[in-house]
């Protein structure tokens, strides 16, 4: 989440932000409570001093009693003491009781203040960075770059084909079984088919591992604190799964428990930046549009991916992206498949990510470009949210601050799988299999 801080001492310029992001965000609701919030603190801390002071003038009259007059004899200045004492005590009691009272009631209103501003925090997306193109949608994202031509039929020497006949034809992928088990949008990757995804991953995994990250095998069922951390609730709600009984939420991406192996904790910063990556099955209910995507294996409600996670100090994290998204690529590089880097305008931008560029690859029967990866910053947000902090230092004292969290996928399947059989296809009907995969496929050099 935002700092409030920041959002009380610039509100016109968050507003704009917010605008420049093409949506509506309460952040005048959030000012007036910050004021009342503070406000109610600060009865609080008046009223906590004044029963201190109405406690210590208590502990007064339980003293003895020195005043008395001359007229007075030595039992009755005794007992007339006694009694203003014991009348005293019992008005302090009394004025105390009521102050108490006064603080039961204000702590309440400050609890029901403090919830009610947590959750409007929690609605408010991340500030886009200055160097993210202002845009209203996807149609204003800016390629910054190709690499590699993108193949035609002019190229293959005969019409490619889609996905979709390939798989079928060969019988590596059934969507009628799939259907048949599951409903809509499921299907099954069959014999070679489903080698050729183990494959992929594996050498995804591999090839991260070489570029200096630690693997994670986490779980793919998780808490709902663990998605409000990464931004997946309390706003995307509805586009995911989960088990009302035990209140677990299945994860739709290894980002979602990955980031917060750390929350609640505060870091060493002399071993920033730390690199994960992990292979996890993804979950999610997408609101897909009737006739989109219907064909194929491109959109559905559960896909496998590789994800890359980063953790980083605050002035590296920029220089972090540029690394994530080089590594990212390789992978495309390595398949030898054209792609192409795009950066997100401000209206693109997802929830959480501050900056975000996309990775897409050709996919030749389609007759499309597939995202494969999207690689963004995040800076501070997810961390505030799932209060994962740094020290630079381990001295005693020293300042913890927020780390800036980065993610990408390290690439995403299925469509990685679309663009390998649409690429790789022959006049035949066949799939050759790419050089890089060939150890991971047991030596298979065409699926026939």
């Amino acid at each position: 989440m935002l700092d409030l801080a920041y959002i009380r001492e610039h509100p016109e310029e968050v507003k704009q932000a917010m605008a420049s992001l093409y949506v509506e965000a309460p952040i005048d609701a959030i000012l007036e409570l910050d004021v009342r919030r503070r406000s109610l603190l600060t009865q609080v801390e008046q009223l906590k001093q004044q029963r201190n002071q109405v406690s210590k003038e208590i502990g007064k009259t339980l003293a003895p009693h020195a005043r008395h007059t001359p007229a007075e004899s030595g039992v009755a200045r005794q007992a007339s003491a006694g009694v203003r004492d014991a009348a005293e005590r019992e008005a302090k009691k009394a004025e105390m009781r009521s102050v108490g009272d006064q603080i039961e009631s204000f702590d309440a209103q400050v609890r029901e203040t403090e919830t009610e501003l947590n959750d409007l925090m929690l609605t408010v997306p991340n500030l886009p960075d200055p160097s993210v193109p202002v845009g209203k949608d996807e149609t204003e994202n800016i390629v910054t770059r190709v690499v590699g031509e993108p193949q035609t039929a002019k190229d293959f020497g005969f019409e490619p084909k889609p996905h979709w006949d390939l798989g079928t034809a060969l019988g590596i992928i059934d969507f009628e079984r799939g259907v048949k088990v599951s409903g809509t949008r499921f299907y099954m990757l069959i014999g070679a088919g489903a080698r050729l995804q183990r494959a992929l991953i594996s050498f995804m995994l591999d090839v991260h591992i070489g570029q200096g990250y630690l693997e994670v095998y986490p779980p793919y069922l998780v808490k709902r604190e663990t998605l409000i951390g990464t931004g997946q609730l309390p706003k995307f709600a509805e586009n995911q799964y989960f088990d009302q009984v035990d209140d677990l939420w299945m994860i739709p991406t290894a980002e979602v428990p990955v980031t917060n192996m750390y929350a609640g904790e505060i870091l060493d910063g002399a071993k920033l930046p730390i690199n994960h990556v992990a292979y996890t099955a993804c979950f999610r209910r997408e609101q897909m549009s009737a006739g989109r995507d219907t064909r194929g294996i491109k959109r559905g409600h559960q896909f496998d991916k590789v994800e890359m996670v980063k953790f980083c100090t605050p002035e590296t994290s920029m220089a972090e992206l540029a690394k994530l998204i080089d590594n990212a690529e390789e992978i495309a590089r390595l398949l030898k498949i054209p792609y192409r880097i795009i950066q997100m305008v401000t209206g693109d931008l997802s929830f959480s990510a501050a900056v975000k560029y996309d990775i897409e690859m050709w996919a030749p029967g389609c007759n499309e470009w597939l995202e494969v990866s999207s690689c963004s910053n995040f800076k501070d947000f997810q961390a505030r949210r799932a209060n994962i902090k740094f020290k630079r230092n381990t001295q005693r004292g020293a300042r913890a601050e927020y780390v800036h969290t980065l993610n990408g996928s390290g690439l995403a399947l299925p469509r990685v799988m679309i663009a390998v059989l649409e690429n790789y296809q022959q006049a035949d009907g066949s799939i050759a299999v790419p050089e890089v995969l060939k150890p991971y496929m047991g030596g298979l050099e065409v699926i026939r």
